[in-house]
């Protein structure tokens, strides 16, 4: 879904690309219009590049390229930002990338897009003997790839986990995080009974017909042991683990969930648990900053916690999301822009990203370090649901993928169709999408 990074930190010396490289890579083609063919020597050019992220919502952002453009007058980085939500950002790109514009260099790239964007080829093949990919989470790495060739390099890492309001629990006798939906309900019911939680919602996970439904799904389908598609690249819907997963979405929805759940997205849904509506809630790991501000911001400050999702039978399965950086097909001063990609990933720029803005990094060793775990203790939970999360479908369709996902999720989250009939349209809404 969700996620533009927030990416910061202070300006790296020596990240130079070598010019004038003869080896040349070979285009790989493909039946579904393959990867397009590039080359170390096509990565050349120098000079003032754009950066093209959606909105940044951490206000750091610009402090980072301020950095960057300090130490390279001659390579000037503007940042374009488009919408907030994914969906929007996502087509500003494809309008961009289908008239060959060079209006685009640098493109911050929901991780679930590089197939499409790799295959339509409008990104530049990254040799990865150029990046340094030796200190990053290996989950991440693989978002950056397509057919085996590295075509965006990995930025932010994410994965869902449960956000929990600690002093309530602790109040109602509750004296540790639900591991199960069960444990989360029964939790709910003895909050309730305290006086201060009156007007307070159990839980919130998005439901609003945009990218965040399908992350949802994932989550709950995925939690309960099944897969929007197989291994095989084939759906798999019609399982008694899909209709559980999606049972829980639709459960969730009428009985726990705030009235206007369906209209509240990844913003909306931080403001209502910062306000003090919510006792859990599934949410991303930027919000923990901005959730834990002193500044009057938030009434939940110093007052909550985080933990591994809940599932059916013990812990759930997170989403793995997250940003790559990619280089258009059709940008000037490719080297540069390969140049300020290697400062925006490298891991002093993304230690002082995550002491700024709480988003994960994609470099393992921060997950592990003394201070940034004193002042982030969700990070060895962050961890281990990145380590474990599944994906959204890899497909080369996939704004179509996505868009009949959510169609359907809807449908059955609003009681619009019975949940064995969505998913039922489901399977043969994606059967063409993803069939090789």
């Amino acid at each position: 879904m969700r996620r533009t990074p927030r990416i910061g930190g202070a300006p790296l010396a020596g990240a130079l690309v070598c010019a004038g490289l003869a080896l040349s890579l070979t285009a790989c083609g493909g039946d579904d219009g393959a990867q397009g063919g590039t080359s170390e020597a096509s990565l050349q050019g120098r000079g003032p590049i754009t950066f093209v992220t959606g909105k940044d919502r951490s206000g750091y952002l610009q402090k980072q390229v301020d950095g960057w453009n300090a130490e390279h007058p001659k390579e000037q980085v503007r940042i374009i930002e488009l919408p907030d939500e994914p969906n929007d950002q996502r087509q500003q790109m494809i309008q961009n990338a289908t008239t060959k514009s060079d209006a685009y260099a640098v493109l911050n790239l929901d991780v679930v897009w590089t197939a499409e964007f790799a295959a339509n080829r409008w990104l530049t093949e990254i040799p990865k003997s150029q990046v340094d990919l030796s200190k990053m989470l290996p989950a991440t790495i693989s978002t950056g790839q397509y057919r085996d060739r590295l075509y965006a390099v990995p930025s932010t890492s994410d994965a869902g986990m449960l956000y929990y309001r600690e002093d309530l629990l602790k109040k109602a006798g509750v004296s540790a995080p639900p591991k199960t939906y069960a444990e989360m309900w029964d939790a709910c019911a003895k909050v309730e009974k305290l006086p201060e939680a009156k007007g307070i919602d159990c839980f919130f996970t998005e439901v609003n017909k945009t990218e965040s439904l399908t992350i949802s799904a994932v989550e709950a389908i995925g939690s309960a042991g099944g897969a929007i598609i197989g291994p095989d690249g084939k759906p798999t819907l019609s399982t008694p683990q899909a209709k559980q997963g999606v049972e829980f979405l639709v459960n969730a929805k009428k009985e726990h969930m705030p009235k206007e759940a369906v209209t509240l997205d990844t913003e909306g849904g931080r403001r209502y648990f910062q306000s003090g509506k919510l006792v859990f809630q599934r949410q991303w790991p930027y919000q923990y900053a901005l959730a834990d501000q002193k500044d009057g911001s938030s009434k939940v400050a110093g007052k909550f916690a985080v933990a591994p999702l809940p599932g059916p039978n013990g812990p759930g399965v997170a989403n793995l999301g997250g940003h790559n950086l990619a280089i258009s097909a059709f940008a000037d001063n490719k080297a540069s822009a390969l140049d300020f990609i290697r400062y925006l990933t490298g891991e002093q720029s993304q230690r002082a990203n995550l002491l700024a803005t709480s988003q994960a990094p994609t470099v393992a060793a921060l997950y592990d370090d003394p201070e940034m775990v004193k002042k982030f203790p969700y990070l060895p939970v962050l961890k281990q649901a990145i380590a474990n999360a599944k994906p959204r479908p890899v497909a080369v369709k996939y704004g179509d993928v996505t868009a009949a996902i959510q169609g359907e999720m809807y449908d059955a989250v609003t009681g619009k169709k019975p949940v064995d009939q969505a998913l039922a349209d489901l399977q043969a809404k994606l059967q063409p999408l993803t069939a090789q």
